[in-house]
């Protein structure tokens, strides 16, 4: 799944490059998807990505989590549509504070996978925190301390709103990440405590 995910968004993403109009037929427009009941945009935008940089480091970061957590979820008893339920879900989780906070903003837009992408991300997480994780691409650290440092740097940027990316999809999508698994199976939590500890 991780494999056709990637070569369908490379290939929706490319087009949008060329294609203005496709690009704003299928990113996040809160305004669109309140007023004119536009639902299908909460997925579609996770297809489209702002140029090759930012396409590059979503699909990046899904490759090497997303085949981990395709490996790991039948060893836990879930199946392909859990791994599906969990990229997906992350993706409309991580659309729900844009949908209320700019439903009537007519300008706003929103668009790329950060929110499916950290929710897989923090699913490894969860399943492995003492995993290392590169931080800036290049120092190893544990994963559960880049959980932290992650979602605090997410948290700090979304307050100071000085740039275009959206930094409460990644958020919001890593939240709906590390609970998904503890949530379809309780006792997932009592596993990732053994492994804290």
């Amino acid at each position: 799944m991780t494999y056709i995910i990637i070569a369908i968004t490379i290939a929706v993403s490319f087009a949008c490059f060329n294609n203005r109009q496709l690009f704003d037929k299928l990113a996040l427009k809160p305004y669109r998807v309140i007023h004119a009941h536009e639902w299908y945009r909460v997925i579609t935008h996770g297809f489209v990505h702002a140029d090759w940089g930012h396409l590059f480091v979503n699909m990046f970061t899904f490759w090497s989590f997303g085949e981990y957590i395709e490996i790991l979820f039948p060893q836990v008893g879930f199946g392909k549509g859990v791994f599906l339920l969990l990229y997906f879900g992350g993706m409309v989780v991580a659309s729900i504070p844009d949908l209320l906070r700019h439903r009537n903003d007519s300008w706003y837009t929103s668009i790329g996978a950060s929110g499916a992408v950290s929710a897989v991300l923090f699913t490894s997480i969860f399943f492995n925190p003492w995993g290392k994780i590169l931080f800036f691409a290049v120092l190893p650290i544990p994963g559960i301390l880049f959980g932290f440092l992650y979602l605090a740097y997410c948290q700090y940027m979304a307050r100071r709103g000085s740039d275009n990316i959206n930094h409460n999809a990644h958020f919001y999508g890593a939240i709906y990440g590390f609970l998904l698994p503890g949530i379809l199976n309780p006792v997932l939590f009592d596993l990732f405590f053994k492994h804290l500890i």
